[in-house]
Formats: C-alpha cells, structure tokens, sequence
C-alpha cells in the first residue's frame, strides 16, 4: 500500500500457521544475507547484455504542420470559400453517385471475380473513372502537374508510390485503374466499397500473417499476367506528411517483378494536404476551402529486381527507396504503422502529445521480434507509470506500477533501462529492455525453473503469500498487494504455472525477483 508521504509498504499475507511462516521468514534472512548485491546487470543469469539503443530519429513523419486555420489571412480565405465549399461539396456528391451506379452496371452479373474483368466492363468503368477526376476537381485538384510517364505493364507490372493523403489512391484510379492492395475494412465502406471490389483489391489484414502471405500470392498471380491491370502498392503502409519516408513493408518486392517507382508531392505555403494524424472531415473541410491544391506526380525510372540478389527482397526495396527518397530530397526513418498506432493510443490516454511514445517500430520489431499489438500492450503498462509531460517515467512511478519499494534489485532492474543515467526512463527504453529480455533463449526456461522451484509439490501452485514472502527477500519487506495481483490475476489465492508463466509473458522484467532466489531452492523446498 501507498503511505502519505510516498513509502510503500507490504499488507501482511497469510502463508499458513505461524510457525511455517517464522520459518520461512527465517530462511529468507538467510537467503538475502548470502546473495549479497545484485549483480549491476540483472538479467545477466539469462545471458542478456547490457541494453543498448541507437539514437532515434527526432522527427514526427506523421505531423500535419497545419492542423488548425490560423492567421487572418487563413480565415479569411476559409470564410470567403465557404459559398465555393458548398458547390465543391455538391460536385463530389454527384459525381460519387454517378460513379456509383456506372461500377453497379459493371459489376452486375459478374460472379468469377478471380479472373479478369471483361473487356466491355472494363470499358463501362472509364465513366467512374471520369468521375474520379471531378472528384479530385472538387477537393481543389483542378490540375495537376505530371513529370514523367507511367512505364507500360509488359516492362514493370508493380508500381509503388509515397502515401500522404486519401488523394493518391483517387488519382491513381483514374489515371492507371490498377488492382490495389488495401486493408479488408475499405470493402465495407459505402460506395466505395462496390467502387473497390471494381477494382479487384486484394484484400490484407495487416495483422494477420496468413493473410499477408495470402495477399503475397495474389500480387504474384495477378503481376504474371497481363489480362490483369498493373499491381499498386503504398509501401509505407500509412499516410505521412511527406517530409519523410518510413520503412517499407515488403510485400511489393518479394513477388521479384520489376517496379516503377512513383513520388507524389502537394507544394503548399498555407495549408498542409498531409492525412497523418489529423482528422479525415477536418482535412477535407480545409480541401473545399482553398483556392486551389497543389500536387505533383512523377514517374520514376523503373526499378528492376538484381539477378545476383534475386532473392535478397531487401536489397531490392531499399534500392526502390532509395530512387524515391532522391527524388523526394527527404530521408527515410524506421517509423512504420505501428508508430502510428502507438501515437494514437498515447494521445487517447494522455490528453497530449502521442509523438513522445513512438518508437521507431520497424526498427525495433526487426532487432526485438516483436509485434505492434505487443507493443501496444506493453505502451498501457507504461502509461499506468504516470510518465510526465516529455514522456519519461521516474523511479517512483515504475516501482509503484509493480508494486515494488526500493531495493538495490529494483533499482538495478530500473537503471537496466535507464540508459542516460537521468534517473528517467523512455517507453523506447522501456519496450525495448523487455523485448530483449524476453527473446532471450533462455527466458522460457528461467520462468519455467522459477515455478518449479517455489510451487508446491503437492498442489502444483504457488500461494499468494508464499510468492509474497519469496519476494520480501529480494525488496526487504517492500511488496504491496498490487504486485500479487499481477500473477494471481484471478484473484483466488493461488498462482497457477498459466498465472505464473502469463504475468511473466507480459511482464518480462519481473523475471529477475525470481532469480535472485533460485539459488536457495533446496533450502525452500525443505520448508
């Protein structure tokens, strides 16, 4: 429990009669004088070095510049183009409409969608994709700047391009009508959705690594023949503000088709057209009123895959990018959609600003195997930790998330992670100190051997007050209650080898109390 003035102190836990308890406060005593001082690395037992990062990029790719209208000029011009606004916005109605009903008429009565659309719908579908440009003309695209020209499908039958706004796949339907590849959920959307399936999308949940490979499949099937449209991708995965590139997920490149890199770019002074992490209505409510938009397109020599490193698809994305990053004159950083979900979720529990939370997850998932979902798991624990304004969390709000008190263990198990010695620690350190312990090989292992050597040959389990005492040997009587509901998440009493193997899944760094006791097993299971 937490004192007025800040101690945390232990509830008194029932392990059993009284003299089974003295003894097995007597054995601790005995324990905790002989393991002396932890070792300055905490996890050394596992075979885990010191944690060491590289210097993360300081940038937010995701940052629209422009999220509010400011300046009197700005207003003005809002105010001016409201009576424009509202004729742009019944031009989009109309022409979705009609492009609507013109995709109904193609699509009707055709059941086979695996194999190519016939040539007569394929012809009834340039009258949305007309559409598709008085619909750019309504969000202000009244031209467009072209630089280069597509190469023919035969030569590259994949094409790539940066995503920074909705705007891209709009323009791309109606100048190259491509097969794209999206998320599952666009097909459920109204109007779009049937415009979609028109298109013959193949369909990915990026979560989903079946699906992924499923979706790899198709882009071979669909970019080996020619009676299908060219291939489209937006490596990148999300939307940024253009300024930068982030990773590229590599289904583009692993089918080993020759690509055409495509660069989009929307010039502005006043108002930014990047959709990174502003809202969808808000960005296009500032699209009706503009005079006009800028955005350029350019057509970038085709890239074609190395025949000595056929098989190497990274090589072959990172020349992709590299053509497109110099044509952009932007750099490349390791932010991938996973940042962006932990933006958002940080924004949505702290009131403030998300970018403090991101990682760079490309990064991190390629040197720590883990995913975006975990990470996001792990980004609520630190939350709990009460991290300040910037983003770092002190000492006394990560102990105090545990259940711990001060104890040379825990503070060791803390400057693990704290690599600046600031007495703070960041979520990317925070994430990647338990990501690198619990890819250890001997992780599994060491919890496997912690549950055996403390639960009960008898019952299989350890008791909630016995796991309490075992610790109190490690944190000198400083274990509150919070920590036993971390393993017995259940609340009956017991820890089970699933509670006990769960709460060290999710919280890795919890490992090393276990371990500094390992060493005593004999003298425990006499008691």
């Amino acid at each position: 429990m937490v004192h007025a003035n800040g101690d945390i102190t232990a509830p008194l836990l029932d392990v059993g009669p009284p003299e089974v308890a003295l003894d097995l406060n007597r054995f601790l005593d005995r324990g905790s004088e002989a393991a002396g001082p932890p070792p300055e690395n905490p996890f050394e037992f596992l075979g885990a070095m010191p944690l060491v990062l590289p210097q993360m990029s300081p940038v937010d790719p995701f940052r629209n510049h422009t999220p509010h209208i400011a300046g009197l000029y700005e207003w003005c011009k809002t105010f001016f183009c409201l009576p424009i606004a509202a004729a742009r916005l019944v031009l989009l109605g109309i022409a979705i409409a009609v492009g609507y009903v013109t995709t109904a008429v193609a699509l009707y009565g055709w059941k086979d969608k695996e194999r190519p659309m016939s040539r007569w719908r394929s012809r009834v579908m340039c009258v949305t994709r007309l559409c598709a440009r008085f619909i750019l003309f309504s969000f202000g695209y009244h031209w467009i700047k072209r630089k280069g020209r597509p190469a023919s499908r035969d030569i590259a039958p994949i094409v790539v391009c940066n995503h920074v706004s909705y705007i891209e796949p709009i323009f791309f339907f109606y100048e190259l009508f491509p097969t794209m590849v999206a998320s599952e959920s666009h097909d459920a959307l109204p109007f779009v959705g049937t415009i979609v399936r028109a298109m013959q999308v193949i369909y990915v949940d990026r979560f989903s690594q079946q699906s992924r490979k499923l979706a790899i499949h198709e882009i071979k099937r669909k970019a080996s023949s020619n009676d299908f449209p060219r291939i489209m991708l937006f490596p990148e995965g999300t939307t940024t503000n253009g300024r930068f590139l982030i990773s590229f997920r590599l289904g583009a490149f692993i089918p080993g088709f020759p690509i055409q890199p495509v660069v989009v770019r929307y010039p502005y002074i006043h108002f930014d057209q990047s959709w990174g992490n502003i809202n969808l209505l808000k960005l296009m409510f500032r699209m009706f009123t503009q005079f006009h938009n800028f955005m350029e397109v350019e057509y970038l020599p085709v890239v074609f895959p190395d025949e000595s490193k056929q098989q190497n698809t990274v090589h072959f994305a990172e020349r992709t990018s590299y053509a497109m990053t110099n044509a952009l004159n932007v750099l490349q950083t390791s932010h991938s959609f996973g940042d962006m979900m932990l933006s958002a979720r940080a924004t949505e529990l702290t009131k403030e600003r998300g970018s403090n939370y991101m990682v760079e997850m490309a990064w991190v998932e390629n040197s720590f195997n883990i995913s975006s979902s975990e990470a996001v798991l792990l980004l609520d624990q630190f939350l709990a930790m009460n991290p300040d304004s910037n983003g770092h969390v002190q000492i006394h709000g990560f102990l105090t998330a545990y259940g711990l008190g001060w104890s040379p263990l825990c503070e060791k198990i803390f400057g693990y992670l704290d690599l600046e010695k600031k007495g703070s620690i960041t979520f990317r350190q925070f994430l990647s100190g338990s990501a690198q312990i619990k890819k250890q090989p001997t992780f599994m292992t060491a919890c496997e051997t912690a549950f055996a050597k403390f639960s009960d040959n008898l019952t299989g389990h350890i008791s909630v007050g016995k796991m309490g005492h075992i610790n109190q040997s490690i944190v000198h009587g400083a274990i509150s209650e919070t920590l036993c509901q971390l393993f017995d998440a259940d609340s009956d009493g017991i820890v089970s080898r699933d509670d006990f193997m769960d709460c060290l899944q999710k919280h890795p760094l919890l490992i090393a109390l276990f371990a500094a006791n390992v060493k005593f097993d004999d003298q425990l299971d006499t008691l």
